[in-house]
This record gives C-alpha cells, structure tokens and sequence, in this order.
C-alpha cells in the first residue's frame, strides 16, 4: 500500500511537471513603455478634391493590460498625439492633422513554452483628430476631419528578459474612415486603415 501511495504521488508530481506554464494569470497586470509606426494603406482615397493620402508618423505609447482570467485581458492602449502630413494628389502637401488613438482589446496569452509568448487580440478603436491646418493649394482654407470608430486587431510577441520584464514587438491593423470637409463642405471619405508597428518594454505587477 506504502509502495502504491508512493507511485501514485510519484505519477501525480510528474503529471504536474509536465503541465504547460500559464503565460500569465487572473489578476497579473501588465504595463508597456514604447513607441509605434503608424502606417496607412498606400492606395488613395477619391474625393472631389482629387485622391488624397496620409503620411506614416511615429510617436511614444503606453499600454495597461490586466487579466480577466488565465491567458486572457483586457488591454488599453494610448498614445502621445501622432502629426501626420495630408497629400493631394498633382498638388502635393496640403495640410497635416494631429491624432489621438486610444483602443480598447481582448486579447489571448497563449502558453509560453520558452522566453516567448505570442499573444492576438481584437476590440474597438476611437480616433479623434484635432490641430488640422492647411498648406500649399489649400493655403488659408480650413481644413476638418470627423472622428472616427472602427474594429481594431492586434498581434505581437513578448521576449521574456526578466521575472518581471519583456520586450516586445507587435503589430495592428485599425479600421480608421474620417470624413474630410474643406470649410464646412464634406469632398468625401478618407480611408486611412492604418498598420501600426511598435517595440516596447513590459512590466508585469
């Protein structure tokens, strides 16, 4: 009976042993320190003014995730505001536009099995654009741009450097459609779906 007890522990630390680690637990919280590309489609987007496109920019960021169960939180992103250069098409740069993305993502851990853990995520993007200013053939004109709500997607990988620390790469994709108005006249939609490229720092607490 000694001798059974003793294997069936035996068999049960093993079991154990084996079981994959969690990539991160109910109530971690994690927090990122980084900086990202913001990276819109190249094709333009008609309006009656002729086909427009946005420049890429790149600005600091912060995240602040926390888990709602294993493997799986609830993350936030925010950012110091992104300038971006408005083009026309035959005329060149005519105005800029500053922006504030904040997104709100589900996102899955899935089991490290080494340093690295992959993650994917989707939720909801607010844009607000603000600072519109005109330049070139719109010179004095002014310039507007709606807010805008869309899907946004999420994917990266965390490099384990520390109990506490990892660095990591990610990238999104965000639905972001504003309409444009040229003193107070709508000349159309301006389709920005941007990529997004970031490295940060992450701290678990």
């Amino acid at each position: 009976m000694k001798k059974l007890t003793i294997l069936s522990l035996t068999a049960a630390l093993s079991a154990l042993g084996a079981a994959p680690a969690i990539a991160q637990e109910k109530g971690d919280m994690l927090l990122g320190l980084g900086a990202h590309y913001v990276m819109p489609k190249d094709s333009d987007s008609t309006t009656s003014a002729g086909p427009i496109d946005v420049d890429g920019a790149a600005s600091a960021t912060i995240t602040f995730e926390y888990f709602i169960a294993d493997n799986i939180g609830i993350e936030v992103l925010a950012a110091w505001p992104f300038e971006h250069d408005i083009n026309l098409g035959g005329a060149g740069k005519i105005g800029s536009t500053k922006h504030l993305p904040p997104t709100v993502s589900l996102q899955y851990h899935f089991t490290n099995t080494s340093k690295f853990t992959p993650f994917v995520g989707a939720g909801l993007n607010y844009t607000t654009f603000f600072d519109e200013s005109t330049t070139g053939a719109l010179s004095g004109a002014s310039l507007s741009l709606d807010d805008s709500w869309g899907l946004a997607l999420h994917a990266g990988l965390d490099y384990e450097i520390s109990e506490k620390g990892s660095l990591r790469a990610d990238v999104r994709w965000i639905d972001i459609d504003t309409e444009a108005k040229v003193n107070g006249t709508s000349i159309g939609d301006v389709n920005i779906d941007p990529w997004i490229f970031g490295v940060a720092y992450v701290f678990k607490f």
